[in-house]
Parts: C-alpha cells; structure tokens; sequence
C-alpha cells in the first residue's frame, strides 16, 4: 500500500511539473516546421526561410537557432518581436558529401523552456548525377524528348 500512494504522489508531482512547462510553439506560430529542398547540386549553398508569427500576448525573443550540423548555418532576429508582427529563420545548408539528409534547427525562445524544432531534407547530388537530373527534367517523360 505504502508503495502503491508513493507511486501515486510521484505521479501526480511529475504530471504537474511537465504541465508547468512553457513550450515555445505556445506563442511563435510557424508557417511550415519542416522544408524539403528536393535534389540539389552538391556544393551549392541553399537556403529556406522558416516564417514565423508572434501570437503571444506580449514580445518574444528568438534567443538561438541551433542546427544539428556545421553544415547548417541559421540566421534568427536579433531583436525582439512584438504581438502579431510576423519574422523568419534563414536556414542556410552547404553539403560536401552527395546522399540524402535531413538537419534539425532547434529554436529557443526566452522564457519557454521546449525549444520549436524546425527540419530541413532533400538529397544531395554530384555535379554529374545533378546535370543528368536536370536535363531529365526537361524532358518530355512519354516521348523522351
């Protein structure tokens, strides 16, 4: 019995300390939360703009955007943006090695303890693999041509 209240009050106690949590999604609506960049040429920069709204009853303050890689470079506003203003995060991508990806941007908000998690995907090619994907597209896919 002892066991079985203990259990309950640990419950109860951790319940209510994961409900306290502030998460940042709260009060920074973004428009997409995950982007796929297709097919693109291997050592060639890219970059998405992740837009955001403050639907929060007073300003927030992006305080990082970390990427999961070097290979990603986020940009965030270094100011403060006020209720209902819209803004974005620039994710830059650089790949050196052709294959498929996906990076996580993890964005920290002041005052919210759960960060937005942004993601970016596609394939990287070579310059040869890329060339042949780009021509193919051009082409009529009944006839060839």
């Amino acid at each position: 019995m002892k066991t079985f209240l203990l259990a309950l009050c640990s419950l109860i106690v951790t319940t209510g300390v994961v409900a306290q949590q502030k998460k940042a999604a709260e009060v920074v609506k973004f428009t997409k939360l995950k982007h796929d960049f297709g097919k693109i040429k291997q050592n060639s920069p890219v970059t998405y703009d992740f837009a955001f709204k403050n639907v929060g009853g007073k300003p927030v303050v992006i305080e990082s955007a970390t990427a999961s890689c070097g290979c990603t470079t986020p940009k965030w506003p270094n100011k403060p943006v006020v209720k209902n203003s819209s803004d974005k995060i620039t994710a830059g991508f650089n790949a050196a090695a052709p294959g498929p990806f996906e990076k996580t941007i993890t964005v920290k908000v002041a005052g919210y303890e759960q960060p937005v998690e942004l993601k970016i995907t596609g394939e990287v090619l070579n310059a040869e693999d890329y060339a042949k994907y780009q021509s193919s597209k051009g082409k009529d896919k009944k006839t060839g041509k």
